[in-house]
């Protein structure tokens, strides 16, 4: 029987192989700048602001969360921001998807969170069947922004 628990330490060399996998089904496989002592860092350094669960068989990693924590100034409480969910394409059709949200959902429905949200690639139809079978609904109307690069430079530079 799978086991959904807490990332640690000793995960992290696995967990980076699936955002490497997840970032080569995202169609960007060059984009992961991330590394193993980074992940430990920002997951178990003195004052972690990322948190990750896994699924576990038999010793194998085979999927993970990655999330953080938001605050929605209406509601006056927190949320988590999914990041990342990916289950390894032969792990898939198993419900370990699921199980690592309603874990999440758990989570935020005894720490007396109001929302669980993230971000999915508009192509991604598997993904969003997936998340629409759950009850999760789409943002109509809301788009994703993001300030990065030469415009996060300029911009923050002008402070």
């Amino acid at each position: 029987m799978p086991l959904i628990r807490p990332a640690l330490p000793g995960d992290a060399a696995d967990i980076l192989d699936l955002i490497r996998e997840l970032a080569i089904y995202e169609r960007e496989p060059d984009a992961v700048k991330n590394t193993e002592s980074s992940l430990v860092s920002h997951l178990f350094g003195p004052d972690p602001q990322v948190y990750a669960l896994v699924v576990e068989h038999e010793g194998t990693v085979l999927g993970f969360a990655l999330w953080f924590l938001t605050y929605s100034t209406w509601e006056g409480t927190h949320g988590i921001h999914l990041e990342d969910l990916y289950v390894r394409e032969t792990s898939r059709g198993a419900g370990h998807g699921k199980a690592l949200l309603t874990e999440l959902a758990r989570l935020a429905v005894e720490r007396g969170y109001r929302r669980v949200e993230w971000s999915v690639l508009d192509w991604n139809a598997p993904a969003i069947g997936f998340y629409d079978s759950i009850g999760a609904g789409s943002m109509e109307g809301w788009t994703v922004r993001r300030l990065e690069g030469a415009a996060l430079a300029e911009l923050g530079a002008t402070a």
